[in-house]
């Protein structure tokens, strides 16, 4: 009995040891963290793992671009050296958490992920405004929400899963919904001036307007049935 014992504490130990070693090596910090770090590192390594098109719009000063999602991450990425603090982020956090655990698999040992992507950063950027898309105007986005007396809005992007798992039902209500009721869904990536503007720091984001007034408003995943509670 005791032997049983033993063996189970120990399997609890060594469980407990790789959950802290996890929690040392990836750490995931909110953007002033993140920017303290920054500089207070020589020479950070710094990686945005979002697509070259969403680099060459806009990034984080001195980062490089190894796409989470292109075909050469790993062999990229092997390039930095394993011994130094690594800093990662995408646009909203996602891309980069599965990225900081697969660069902890290949033995690097210090990596921050920034908490909430570029979408929560505040310090300094690197934006090319002849690359950032234009979107809806401001007179058009006003337009749509006064066109009918409900109004829902959902912002999404072609790269967030969430988004992805809402997109069926959100396309099935656009056309149920009853004729004083509108829905309508703006990708992020082409809209960031909006996005900007109504100060949304992560996706998706489902708002709903009465008569032009926003009433509620949702950032996160959103099952149908909650949607519904508020409609």
């Amino acid at each position: 009995m005791k032997s049983k014992i033993g063996a189970i504490v120990s399997i609890l130990l060594l469980i407990m040891g790789c959950q802290k070693e996890k929690s040392e090596t990836v750490q995931t910090v909110d953007a002033n963290s993140f920017e303290k770090k920054l500089k207070e590192s020589s020479n950070p390594q710094l990686l945005d793992v979002r697509t070259p098109e969403e680099f060459a719009t806009e990034h984080l000063v001195n980062a490089t671009n190894v796409d989470w999602n292109g075909a050469n991450f790993e062999t990229l990425a092997q390039k930095y050296d394993r011994s130094k603090a690594v800093f990662v982020y995408c646009k909203s956090g996602g891309r980069s958490s599965e990225a900081a655990e697969a660069l902890q698999k290949m033995g690097f040992k210090e990596i921050y992920n920034l908490d909430g992507g570029i979408m929560k950063w505040t310090g300094e950027k690197t934006t090319n405004e002849a690359m950032t898309p234009k979107g809806i105007s401001a007179k058009d986005y006003e337009a749509l929400i006064h066109s009918k007396p409900k109004v829902i809005v959902n912002f999404y992007a072609e790269w967030c899963a969430p988004c992805k798992k809402m997109a069926p039902y959100l396309l099935k209500m656009q056309s149920e919904l009853k004729r004083g009721t509108r829905l309508e869904r703006l990708d992020a990536d082409q809209n960031k001036a909006t996005v900007d503007s109504l100060k949304l720091d992560g996706l998706p984001v489902v708002l709903i307007y009465e008569n032009g007034k926003e009433v509620w408003r949702n950032i996160g995943f959103l099952s149908e049935e909650d949607l519904k509670k508020h409609l």
